[in-house]
């Protein structure tokens, strides 16, 4: 559970940043449960942090709520519209669950505001930027 304090503490030291925390919901192989449990720490030490739910497209973006993952069974994600939201929202941090096995523009190289993937499972595939955060 190391990473569960180091995004805990993330989170603490973030508290007068506007955050949004994504979730890739391409697929319903991710496990629900961690997810849940991440949204649950945001949901209880940030509230305002603003929850993003996108495969190929976004699929809603809400006030923070562990209960309301939708997940989908086609495994297609991209990520480009939520980095061009991030953007435009002026969001100062985002984190992103995700495998990283979505399409990403080359033309991206990196982001204007903090960016961490937060990667569950055993393989940690290379990111186009910011930090990768293995939790499992």
């Amino acid at each position: 559970m190391k990473w569960h304090k180091r995004i805990l503490s993330m989170i603490q030291e973030r508290q007068d940043k506007k955050v949004a925390l994504a979730v890739d919901t391409s697929s319903n192989e991710a496990p629900a449960i961690l997810i849940n449990n991440i949204v649950k720490l945001f949901e209880t030490v940030k509230p305002d942090t603003i929850l993003v739910q996108a495969d190929f497209k976004i699929r809603s973006i809400a006030p923070i709520k562990s209960d309301t993952i939708k997940y989908y069974t086609h495994g297609k994600s991209s990520y480009t519209l939520v980095l061009e939201w991030a953007k435009e929202e002026q969001i100062d941090t985002l984190f992103y669950i995700t495998d990283v096995t979505g399409f990403m523009p080359e033309d991206i190289e990196q982001v204007d505001f903090e960016m961490f993937w937060l990667v569950s499972g055993t393989f940690m595939p290379k990111i186009p930027f910011g930090k990768a955060i293995k939790v499992a």
